[in-house]
């Protein structure tokens, strides 16, 4: 550690912007009478998938069911999750990040990382007033409050800022790193999972500092490649760079959608899965990615999972070369009289789409003809919205609303459209928030 002296206070200037609650945050954004009060987001689901920081205070964590969440706070309110709403506060988030450096990373829906490294002189300011400037004009802009940790890794950024949410800011040179990883448990470092926190443990590593003070061949004796980066960033060396570019690199692609009440109907089930087939397949051709296996899986109400996987004769990315073995596996998987839930479709082996090759039995003309179909309903997607077209055995999905009851609740988001916009194209634009109103 005694070596991280000789780099200077700032040999790289790091930014990780975390929102706060975000899901509830961005209702509480959007309906001001909410504010101060306890929120939670999940109604179609019938589990908490995101709590306000009033809600959090009560005892109420994601994952809890909403019979919990009334028992203990008869008086939150609880809202379908409208994640459209939820995207386009990410999107004016980010882009209000990429007015202080090009060099933005969207790690997730709510957070990011930023490279200010030699931004100074341009902005007329330190790293920390860059940071908290940019911290202030989320927060200003979108009605929303995020926690900001700047650091010379990101590793140390991600440390920072967690440190004091909600609205946190945590600046982290390198001659202040000591006394945060003293006090940070080994288990809270960003890529430091369950087992290897227990691993630590019998190696007598509790905290980030103990981790971080280990010499550098003491670590690469007792961890793997991964855990080595992180030492290094835990020391102040910036090991993992902040990526612009969007991601593209999947190992797999999975998409999962739970529905409620539960159904028995085997085709409101197989078409449930089909959709997600759909689903699967967009996301991988906007990609420019095949998959070579496609596993299927149903959930019961009671949480049991059944499924499949099955090798394609080809590299694919088209709905109706997978439906036909995504309909064998279902029907293998499917039980008559079981209530269904949820369920998925999962694409692996994916490839770049460059490395499809036909079969010798397979024709170029019926692939061909696949491609250009797909590239149609692609475009009709962009301008129409997704699904404008879809396999018939869909229909019912389509047809029958994903919940119903007390549980089918529409998120304001749907309810209200502005010029322009479609039941099934809405536009790709942020809300402006001005004074607690939505404009």
């Amino acid at each position: 550690m005694r070596k991280i002296e000789f780099l200077g206070s700032w040999p790289k200037a790091i930014v990780h912007l975390d929102g706060d609650a975000f899901f509830a945050s961005c209702e509480q954004a959007v309906h001001p009478e909410y504010r101060g009060k306890p929120v939670v987001t999940g109604k179609e689901r019938g589990i908490v998938a995101a709590a306000s920081y009033e809600a959090k205070r009560l005892g109420i964590s994601r994952g809890v069911s909403l019979w919990d969440v009334k028992r203990i706070c008869p008086d939150a309110i609880i809202v379908p999750s409208d994640y459209e709403t939820y995207s386009l506060f990410s999107k004016r988030m980010f882009a209000i990040m990429r007015r202080f450096s090009p060099v933005v990373e969207e790690y997730s829906i709510d957070e990011g990382f930023v490279d200010l490294t030699g931004l100074q002189r341009p902005f007329h300011a330190s790293y920390e007033g860059i940071a908290r400037q940019m911290k202030q004009t989320v927060e200003k802009e979108l009605g929303i409050t995020v926690s900001v940790g700047l650091s010379v890794s990101k590793v140390l950024a991600k440390i920072g800022s967690k440190w004091k949410k909600p609205s946190g800011f945590v600046s982290l040179p390198t001659t202040a790193i000591f006394d945060y990883l003293a006090k940070t448990p080994v288990e809270k470092i960003w890529g430091i999972g369950e087992k290897t926190a227990a691993y630590c443990e019998k190696l007598g590593i509790q905290t980030a500092l103990q981790f971080a003070e280990k010499n550098e061949d003491y670590i690469k004796k007792h961890f793997i490649k991964p855990q080595y980066e992180i030492w290094q960033e835990l020391n102040g060396y910036s090991v993992y760079s902040v990526t612009a570019e969007e991601k593209t690199d999947y190992a797999s692609i999975s998409k999962t959608k739970t529905f409620t009440p539960p159904s028995k109907e085997k085709a409101f089930v197989y078409a449930q899965l089909i959709k997600n087939l759909e689903n699967a397949c967009i996301k991988a051709r906007r990609h420019h990615l095949v998959a070579g296996k496609v596993v299927a899986f149903l959930k019961t109400q009671e949480y049991s999972y059944s499924g499949l996987e099955a090798t394609l004769n080809r590299l694919s990315s088209f709905p109706m070369d997978i439906a036909p073995l995504a309909k064998e596996m279902f029907e293998k998987i499917f039980e008559e009289n079981v209530p269904y839930r949820a369920t998925g479709i999962v694409l692996v082996d994916l490839q770049p789409e460059g490395n499809v090759q036909m079969s010798l039995f397979e024709s170029p003309l019926r692939v061909s003809r696949l491609q250009r179909l797909y590239q149609a309903i692609d475009t009709l997607a962009q301008k129409m919205g997704k699904h404008t077209v879809f396999l018939g055995a869909t229909a019912h999905a389509h047809k029958i609303p994903q919940h119903i009851l007390e549980r089918g609740d529409v998120p304001v988001r749907k309810l209200n459209r502005l010029d322009g916009e479609t039941i099934r194209k809405h536009l790709s634009i942020p809300m402006l928030m001005n004074k607690g109103t939505q404009r």
